[in-house]
């Protein structure tokens, strides 16, 4: 009996699978509703200004670089917290959650202090109107103050989420949109007797919703986790092995996710160099495509707790079985959403007023996009939640920067500027390393040597 459970390709245990679409639901809503809080900023400054809009698009470039840093912080407290809450214990959590609060301060704060230093020439690097120039400035005057309260809030959840409690997540995000659209309503358009402040009621808006975000979060640590009692002595000390640990795994991370994020506007601005119907197409056929993504990256995020606490348990065989169920249900979505997106690509256009030629091209884009779904919704869990959140992330980092800087950076700028690819083309070459990235994840993946005990 315990060689046919050994040699057991999926796994059997039934809670295995409440835990997963549990929090792969309660994650994917989360996200889905952080999304949407950009989504509707961009739709209130749209219809207000078309210089507000862009100023804060400016902006929100910085913004990006500060996600990508909290959630690079984040995601290392979680490939260690996940394996010690595997073995239940805390006091180790407690310190690590220091020590990513302190990681996230300094970072934090590094930004914020060339905000403050060197705004006009930041956002020069984006832009150099002046009218949106102006716009922007006039954004991140207050929305800098956000930087630090958001990191601090990403790493308290991280640390949560290690634990597999993840409901909180959903409803901080669902609070912070409601009090984000409202705030933004009124102050944007100057609703219900209040002054008209354009982009800057916008940025009211998100400062307020920040703190509030960071209130949450502190109350439902203090009063209502029964978990990881994360408000004790152990936080504010700093544990120097658990540093050092700490940091081994985090800067594989964050100079992945870092890198990663710097390619992003890049390639949008290779789009934006080919025609007006390229832009407008790509925009659209984007949406869509993010909405769906929430999905792929609920997984992943998933799968690095569950990985990660399986291997705290000890357990190879349960460890390699839920691999493999993981990873056999990334597909399954992966198809799914491809075929979803794929065959609603019609009426989704239909909510868009798009010239003759900008609609054939988005939907030729969607098409592109429903076979990258695919590719993506495999390697992305596989190789971010399965490997890397199972301590594995100097692999992730070296196929992340490979893929990016010396295969699709210079295919991306050779397709269209060298060899004047259409649109299409070039968007896949944009695109390609969410296909190709799938052959040396499942390598890897099959190797099982991503597998590592990082616990004292």
């Amino acid at each position: 009996m315990e060689q046919n459970r050994r040699e057991t390709f999926f796994t059997k245990e039934k809670g295995f699978y409440t835990t997963l679409f549990r929090m792969m639901l309660v994650l994917a809503l989360q996200n889905l509703v952080a999304y949407s809080i950009n989504m509707a900023d961009n739709v209130m400054l749209g219809n207000y200004d078309q210089n507000a809009l862009s100023g804060a698009a400016t902006v929100n470039q910085v913004f990006f670089m500060v996600q990508q840093f909290a959630l690079s912080i984040g995601n290392a407290l979680v490939v260690l917290a996940s394996q010690y809450w595997g073995e239940k214990r805390t006091e180790p959590m407690r310190r690590l959650t220091g020590i990513a609060l302190w990681s996230g301060l300094l970072c934090g704060l590094v930004i914020l202090i060339i905000c403050v230093m060197m705004p006009e020439q930041l956002l020069r690097l984006f832009t150099d109107t002046p009218e949106i120039l102006n716009e922007g400035m006039r954004y991140l005057k207050l929305l800098k103050w956000t930087f630090v309260f958001y990191i601090i809030t990403n790493v308290l959840m991280a640390a949560l989420r290690s634990a597999e409690t993840v409901n909180i997540s959903f409803y901080i995000s669902l609070v912070s949109l409601v009090v984000n659209v409202v705030i933004n309503y009124t102050l944007i358009y100057g609703r219900f007797g209040f002054p008209e402040m354009g982009v800057v009621g916008a940025a009211i808006g998100t400062f307020i919703a920040r703190i509030l975000e960071l209130g949450i979060v502190v109350i439902y640590i203090a009063f209502f986790d029964k978990k990881l009692h994360l408000f004790s002595t152990e936080i504010l000390s700093i544990d120097w092995k658990l540093g050092k640990d700490y940091m081994k795994v985090a800067m594989p991370i964050v100079l992945s996710q870092v890198l990663w994020g710097i390619s992003v506007p890049m390639q949008t601005a290779i789009l934006g160099h080919l025609s007006g119907n390229a832009i407008a197409a790509n925009s659209v056929a984007t949406t869509f495509y993010q909405y769906l993504k929430v999905i792929v990256i609920a997984m992943s995020s998933t799968s690095a707790v569950m990985i990660g606490n399986a291997i705290g348990r000890g357990d190879m065989r349960r460890i390699r079985s839920d691999a493999r169920t993981l990873a056999v249900i990334d597909v399954v979505i992966g198809v799914i959403l491809g075929v979803a997106l794929f065959v609603l690509r019609t009426p989704l256009l239909s909510m868009y007023q798009l010239t003759p030629d900008a609609r054939i091209l988005a939907d030729h884009l969607i098409i592109v996009m429903s076979f990258v779904m695919v590719g993506m919704s495999y390697q992305m869990p596989v190789s971010f939640g399965i490997i890397q959140g199972a301590g594995d992330t100097k692999f992730t980092m070296t196929m992340n920067m490979v893929s990016t800087w010396a295969i699709v950076m210079p295919l991306s700028f050779a397709a269209a500027f060298w060899w004047k690819w259409p649109v299409e083309a070039v968007v896949i070459a944009i695109q390609s390393d969410q296909i190709f990235k799938g052959l040396p994840t499942f390598i890897r993946f099959r190797s099982y040597r991503w597998v590592r005990k990082l616990t004292k």
